[in-house]
């Protein structure tokens, strides 16, 4: 269970202590209201009315509400990059849905994070504060409370978050790197594909060239690039790369097919930075390639067949 503390300064006297909890703990008031319900503030150890005036050098410490999902655990692999407390991140494999559907209502992510906690003794809610398509691998981040999925969300729509893709696109890009800075949208509200239209969401995609791979025994070639987003919209690099002759490839949604190179999009999370909501350390996490976007990289230079 996340701990919060803070020490009474000559500032705050005269303040009520729900005053003080409001002003130095950035807590959302649907989260305030939870902890004020439960009495999950104390005063110097001991639980004391909000209205209360504290002194100077008195102790105020919070506790975040335990709460719980209620997904069927799966024996489903995580490839945990990093955990604490607060936080769990993971390396998702290709294929995996992140979130039980309707059509999908098994066999996610989150239902493996169920037999993980099973596993290790925990227990927390699922929040994922970033969504990986299925079939896009990398970086997934979970949050254990409330607060961090509230600080990452905040630290996202202050562009503070950095987050990079690596990805093999069709075609040759001359240039060693560029920006795609087009809006995006959905045309038909039917069809789950976006494209890039007028009154879209601004979107902005930053790519740089890694590997050319002109001679390669598929027609037509193909480049490995990085790609660094500055928003974070549906299918973003998709679109963007699509739009400009540069599919994904093994996309059949953004015209991408490639189905002797790789049978998915040739999409991973590769890096992410962003500062620890609790701790207030600068994280910066890598996942590996899976193995199908090696293989795939082995076949383009000649090494496999």
């Amino acid at each position: 269970m996340a701990r919060f503390k803070y020490t009474v300064t000559s500032q705050d006297l005269g303040l009520e202590l729900k005053d003080i909890v409001r002003e130095h703990f950035e807590f959302s008031s649907r989260l305030r209201n939870k902890i004020k319900k439960q009495k999950l503030i104390t005063l110097n150890g001991e639980k004391r009315e909000s209205w209360i005036k504290p002194g100077e050098g008195d102790v105020i410490e919070v506790l975040l509400p335990e709460e719980k999902s209620g997904f069927t655990p799966e024996p489903i692999p995580l490839f945990p990059v990093f955990e604490d407390d607060d936080l769990l991140i993971i390396n998702k494999q290709p294929g995996l849905i992140v979130h039980p559907t309707r059509g999908h209502p098994t066999g996610t992510v989150a239902n493996g994070l169920m037999n993980y906690m099973e596993k290790t003794g925990q227990s927390f809610k699922i929040r994922f504060v970033n969504r990986l398509d299925m079939d896009t691998s990398g970086l997934l981040v979970v949050a254990k409370n409330s607060y961090c999925q509230n600080d990452y969300t905040r630290q996202m729509r202050e562009n503070s978050v950095e987050k990079r893709y690596t990805a093999i696109l069709k075609g040759i890009i001359e240039e060693p790197s560029g920006t795609v800075d087009l809006p995006i949208g959905r045309p038909d509200p039917e069809n789950v594909a976006r494209g890039v239209m007028e009154g879209g969401a601004p979107s902005v995609t930053h790519y740089r060239v890694l590997e050319r791979f002109e001679k390669s025994p598929f027609s037509g070639g193909y480049t490995l690039a990085e790609l660094l987003l500055e928003t974070g919209r549906t299918h973003q690099i998709r679109v963007h790369m699509s739009h400009i002759g540069h599919p994904v490839a093994g996309d059949w949604l953004y015209g991408g097919l490639s189905p002797l190179l790789i049978d998915r999009q040739a999409l991973h999370a590769a890096a992410l930075s962003f500062t620890h909501p609790i701790t207030g350390e600068r994280l910066r996490l890598k996942a590996p390639l899976p193995e199908d976007m090696k293989e795939a990289l082995e076949k383009l230079r000649g090494e496999k067949k």
